[in-house]
């Protein structure tokens, strides 16, 4: 229960829909009762065994007023018309209330349309929000692949299982309330007796649904390590044929797939036994109301007539229909709730990165940013540990050391992609956890050693988080960029698209464009994570043109593994193992006996 209010909670945007689609629910199992009701009149004037009413009631809306007052027309038409036209007068009834209960069946279904379609659209919406939110940290941790299954297949599964089950949420227990209603009235032993076998059928149902959620569960998520493996295969491509391990990638990806194939099987083999198993039950059910009904009707104190019983087996007929609906509506949602699990796990993901209630106000960049006593740990071991640096403006500071020294952890920890374990760092002596992150990663600009580019047109990649940008700006930003001339070399030059990740484009090419996306976006602090360590020579030399561009009057951070790039740089920080070991300019550096810099400067040199 505690599982499907997951889902429940999702209708209330769309509740007067749901209110009206169980209206029209109501009214039509209304007419639907009457019309079937209609058989005992039809079968008293057949058989003769009609009891003249003579005299009406007052109107009431209860079910005497209503018989009696139904009953009396139709003893006026059998005694000024006879037997035939009641029998039309009956029919003519049967085809309003079947008309009635056709048009609201109809219009509850109308209604539930945009609550069906809005419940996927939304949780797509929440998914892609709180993806959006979520710290880079986060996506470290969880495959790929399993994110996007749970973004595509999982909601998928939940409008397959779920959403298309409020249907049968909303009508069939209506539907069987108001059928037991009537049945009540014509017989409230023998319904009695219909109450006391209905849950022992129930008993057996829900025996074979208690594995089903968690069976449903675990193949939810051999199917996310499908798709990791997929997408690890498609990106590792290149490396997959050149080491001859494509039978090595089939054997992991078939054994992968033949366990999720087995568990999809026992999930259907549960599943497809939930409308037989209903069916037969209820006929067995059937057969002995039929069985008691029928002593009640031949005993010698007759408590039931002939008519009414059939009657009663007509209306009971219709609903067994409901009763197994909704069973196979619970085998339904126990699968889908599976799939929620697996949603609410993401929708529910803690945000370590958080705002402050009343963040303090951040227009620009005026004097330096502060690293005081900065540590960070995922989560035992410190990737970086006390910290301290001044970074004055207008400066360039270059970050060298070994890989998996803790040199991008230690940039990505002014834009906030991650938070200090440990101490704290400052822009103009403000604590950055004090600012809004729109207005904080408002002042830096990021080019990486892996440009990311989006599947559009080089202008909306260079535009890109920018609002109100002119062609003309878009242009100036690619010239300092180095990467005007080959745009327009293009089929229709700014607005030719690149393909998915700028496939189109050489990776100098590439860096370009994340180049003139920095330079468009003019901010008064610049991070390079590595910009050119992943080019050739002659691409890098562009590249570098276009960075020394981008970097004039600028606050600069640079990771860099060649340091020849980084010689003129005004101050060198060397990290080492999560530490600053050292720092000064490269000269200063170099005259260090035995010092860091000085060795990795002499390695790369010889």
């Amino acid at each position: 229960m505690k599982g499907f209010l997951k889902i429940v909670k999702y209708l209330i945007p769309y509740k007067g829909e749901a209110l009206l689609s169980i209206l029209f629910v109501f009214l039509s199992a209304v007419f639907s009762l009457f019309s079937l009701t209609m058989v005992a009149p039809f079968l008293k004037v057949l058989f003769g065994e009609t009891d003249l009413v003579t005299e009406p009631v007052k109107f009431q809306l209860n079910t005497e007023s209503i018989i009696t007052n139904f009953n009396y027309v139709l003893s006026q038409i059998i005694i000024n018309k006879g037997k035939i036209y009641a029998l039309i007068f009956v029919g003519a009834a049967v085809i309003v209330g079947t008309l009635f209960r056709n048009l609201f069946a109809y219009l509850s279904k109308y209604f539930l349309v945009p609550v069906r379609t809005g419940i996927v659209r939304d949780l797509r919406n929440q998914i892609y929000k709180k993806t959006l939110i979520l710290p880079l940290g986060y996506f470290t941790e969880e495959r790929k692949g399993d994110l996007m299954a749970r973004m595509a297949q999982d909601v998928q599964e939940i409008e397959a299982s779920v959403v298309r089950s409020l249907e049968m949420i909303f009508r069939d227990p209506i539907m069987i309330i108001i059928f037991l209603i009537g049945l009540f009235v014509m017989s409230y032993k023998l319904t009695l007796f219909v109450l006391i076998l209905l849950p022992v059928s129930g008993f057996f149902i829900g025996r074979i649904g208690k594995s089903l959620r968690s069976t449903s569960l675990e193949g939810q998520r051999k199917l996310g390590l499908i798709m990791s493996v997929f997408e690890e295969t498609i990106g590792g491509l290149r490396i997959i044929k050149a080491f001859n391990a494509e039978n090595k990638m089939q054997t992991r990806f078939e054994s992968t797939n033949k366990l999720y194939t087995r568990l999809v099987q026992k999930i259907f083999f549960r599943q497809q036994l939930a409308s037989p198993l209903s069916e037969f039950l209820g006929i067995v059910v059937m057969v002995i109301v039929l069985w008691y009904g029928g002593i009640m009707v031949l005993g010698e104190n007759s408590s039931l007539s002939a008519s009414v019983l059939i009657t009663y087996l007509v209306v009971f007929s219709q609903l067994i229909n409901p009763v197994k609906s909704v069973t196979t509506a619970y085998y339904n949602i126990l699968k889908g709730l599976a799939s929620a699990d697996r949603i609410d796990y993401i929708l529910q993901a803690e945000i370590s990165v958080k705002e402050i209630a009343n963040p303090v106000e951040l227009k620009e960049f005026k004097h330096s940013i502060l690293y005081k006593n900065v540590s960070f740990r995922y989560e035992k071991e410190f990737v970086l540990k006390d910290a301290n640096l001044v970074i004055e403006k207008g400066k360039t500071i270059a970050l060298v050391g070994r890989s998996g020294s803790g040199k991008s952890t230690f940039v990505d920890l002014i834009p906030r992609f991650i938070d200090a374990t440990e101490g704290e760092v400052l822009i103009d002596g403000i604590n950055v956890r004090k600012f809004r992150l729109h207005d904080l990663r408002k002042l830096l600009g990021i080019v990486s050693q892996q440009s990311i580019l989006f599947n559009d047109t080089f202008f909306n990649n260079i535009a890109f988080g920018t609002t109100d940008i002119t062609e003309e700006q878009v242009i100036t930003a690619a010239k300092v960029a180095n990467a005007h001339e080959f745009i327009i070399e293009t089929a229709n030059g700014y607005y030719t698209n690149i393909g998915e990740g700028g496939g189109k484009l050489s990776g100098g090419q590439r860096q370009r464009i994340s180049i003139a996306r920095a330079v468009l976006k003019n901010p008064p602090i610049l991070i390079l994570d590595e910009a050119t360590s992943a080019l050739d020579t002659e691409s890098e030399l562009l590249v570098q043109e276009a960075i020394i561009n981008l970097m004039k009057n600028r606050t600069s951070i640079v990771i860099a593994h060649r340091l020849s790039t980084i010689k003129h740089s005004d101050l060198i920080v060397v990290i080492d193992d999560g530490k600053i070991v050292e720092v000064g300019n490269h000269d200063e550096l170099i005259k260090i006996k035995g010092g860091t810099y000085k060795n990795l400067h002499h390695l790369q040199m010889y």
